[in-house]
């Protein structure tokens, strides 16, 4: 008889534990915000060993449907992941809105969405930073660090550098709270007009110190995300450094084909 690995070919018993795993998802007997049983409960229940239930969980990890938080185990998934619209996020309507745009994802989404602001003040640019600027490295910057919340779990974090010579005259940027649409439309009132926003994302595991942050296993997938927020002028008047935890962000682009 054929198998879904071939014909003449068994399928692994991990796999078979993953698909009943994720059948009980899709099925409701799992429910979104549940905790999948533990490792023991599982190797009880299918009589197997510790490795084979952990090469299982691999396999239901990777279906998307579950997210594994450091210290709680694996929970059931409650809601889709904050899509990222590449042409869509940074739209001017978004900030005339009162809306910055992980604010206004989050709410696309159905999430209830938290900012809380770590870090706001002078700081030396780091490197990176300082080259996308166009500034010496160590010149003084406005530093912004803050961390997001969705549905109450940490998602990402993300550090905004801006020319001090931009920033010092906007006293919004000093705030905890700059105000309706965030910096970017305390930036356009003050005639700094955006003409693009260029990202480089790059997807990696966690250290052990953003895992922490982020409450994610040790090792989890993480997308590191570096924006610069350009104006009509030229000038890249932000710097953003942002991780994500992998498991909770979809990016979508649109390439235009024609030139």
């Amino acid at each position: 008889m054929g198998t879904a690995a071939g014909e003449g070919r068994a399928v692994p018993r991990y796999v078979q534990i993953a698909e009943d795993i994720v059948q009980q998802i899709r099925g409701g007997a799992l429910k979104p915000g549940d905790m999948v049983p533990s490792e023991s409960e599982l190797v009880d229940r299918y009589n197997v060993s510790g490795g084979t239930i952990r090469k299982a969980m691999v396999e239901v990890r990777a279906s998307g449907l579950v997210e594994t938080r450091h210290g709680k185990g694996s929970i059931v998934k409650d809601r889709p992941p904050v899509r990222h619209r590449s042409s869509d996020r940074f739209r001017r309507s978004h900030r005339q809105g009162g809306k910055a745009a992980y604010l206004a994802e989050s709410a696309q989404s159905g999430a209830t969405a938290k900012v809380s602001v770590l870090y706001i003040g002078p700081m030396e640019a780091p490197e990176d930073a300082a080259e996308r600027l166009g500034v010496a490295a160590s010149t003084q910057v406005l530093a912004r660090r803050r961390l997001y919340f969705r549905n109450g779990t940490p998602v990402e974090t993300a550090s905004s550098y801006l020319p001090w010579d931009v920033v010092k005259d906007i006293p919004e940027l000093f705030a905890e709270n700059p105000g309706g649409g965030g910096i970017y439309a305390r930036l356009e009132d003050h005639g700094h007009e955006f003409a693009e926003f260029v990202e480089t994302l790059q997807a990696r595991p966690a250290s052990k110190a953003e895992a922490s942050e982020l409450a994610l296993s040790p090792g989890a997938p993480v997308v590191h995300l570096i924006r610069e927020a350009r104006t009509t002028e030229g000038l890249v008047v932000e710097v953003c450094d942002t991780l994500m935890a992998a498991d909770q962000f979809v990016f979508e682009y649109r390439i235009p084909a024609a030139d």
